[in-house]
């Protein structure tokens, strides 16, 4: 199954039967049976019936509202029994601060892990280019968190080994596009548009995913709880930055499907897809999502890695397992 996307502004979502439609001026765009729906997304002026909710409550889809830049305002979930016995041995092993920096360790391998592999992959494409510095950058990252002794300590690791990563990022882009390094809000430029918005999609995806798995997402471990924020959450997007965020931006540059006219400069700060354009990222996000590939012997999609990562996580703090990150086993 996979996600259904609307952007058409002044459209309204109804339901007909066991289906969703989409109109706008009296006219059907969009027509869907439920059972082939996860989530359901919606950006900026779209409305929707009470009968809509109602049928995607009914079916177990959750509907995510959006701004028409991607930033998430809120959502309706649907009631789902919450494993209370998790969430008291999540609060238990928050306190311990020897689990706590153990496990954060184990996150930051799997980012910088990804990271090398990222840069080393594209190497072998283009040997013309040259990430020495770079790579040895994480690598020396990779054996200077063995020996951190706080969360403190893997933060300014993490932010040295980003400057290596993001410089040699930067080179990989052979079309139109520089990358300016990485900024965040609001992005002064179209890649780092792309990569806010990736990052925020996969983000939101594993932070629905932990919730209907009965963890409270908004305690992490190495994220410290932050006011609205869904710190595991952002624990667990870590591993998957490179490989889904940073590959398909480059994917969507050098294989030239988004181009500098798919852009906009909001007069209020910022460089974001245009509504035609955001149609095309998310067919395109779709695709590299529902990807099939193998992982440890086993066909897997990297939706399926959330899921398998997410239980991963609940083994570790209910079982006192390893946590293995993605792409290390």
């Amino acid at each position: 199954m996979a996600n259904l996307y609307i952007t058409e502004q002044n459209s309204i979502l109804r339901k007909t039967g066991d289906r969703l439609i989409v109109q706008k001026n009296d006219a059907t765009i969009l027509d869907v049976q439920c059972h082939k729906i996860d989530a359901v997304l919606i950006f900026g002026n779209v409305q929707f019936t009470t009968q809509a909710v109602n049928e995607l409550l009914e079916h177990d889809i959750e509907l995510a509202i959006l701004s028409r830049t991607g930033r998430l305002k809120g959502q309706l979930t649907p009631p789902a029994p919450k494993n209370i016995a998790l969430r008291i041995m999540q609060f238990q092993r928050y306190h311990d601060d020897e689990f706590r920096l153990k496990l954060s360790k184990e996150i930051l391998k799997g980012k910088f892990l990804s990271g090398i592999h990222m840069l080393t992959m594209f190497l072998t494409n283009h040997p013309n280019l040259k990430f020495g510095d770079e790579l040895g950058g994480l690598k020396k990252a990779l054996v200077a968190i063995e020996s951190a002794d706080s969360i403190e300590q893997l933060f300014g690791i993490e932010g040295s080994a980003a400057k290596s990563y993001y410089h040699a990022y930067g080179m990989m882009f052979l079309k139109e596009f520089e990358f300016p390094g990485r900024v965040k809000r609001p992005p002064t430029d179209p890649i780092n548009a792309l990569l806010s918005l990736t990052y925020t999609m996969i983000f939101n995806e594993i932070s629905s995913l932990l919730d209907g798995l009965g963890f409270d997402p908004f305690l992490g471990y190495f994220h410290h709880p932050n006011y609205g924020r869904e710190s595991l959450g952002a624990d667990l997007i870590e591993e998957f930055r490179s490989p889904i965020g940073d590959k398909l931006t480059l994917n969507l540059v050098n294989k030239g499907i988004l181009k500098a006219d798919d852009f906009y400069k909001n007069p209020k700060g910022g460089v974001y897809l245009k509504r035609e354009s955001l149609k095309r990222y998310f067919s395109e996000y779709e695709k590299f999502l529902n990807r099939e590939f193998q992982r440890s012997g086993e066909t897997v999609t990297f939706r399926k890695a959330f899921r398998l990562q997410a239980q991963n996580m609940a083994k570790v703090i209910s079982e006192d397992k390893p946590y293995i990150p993605f792409g290390t086993d």
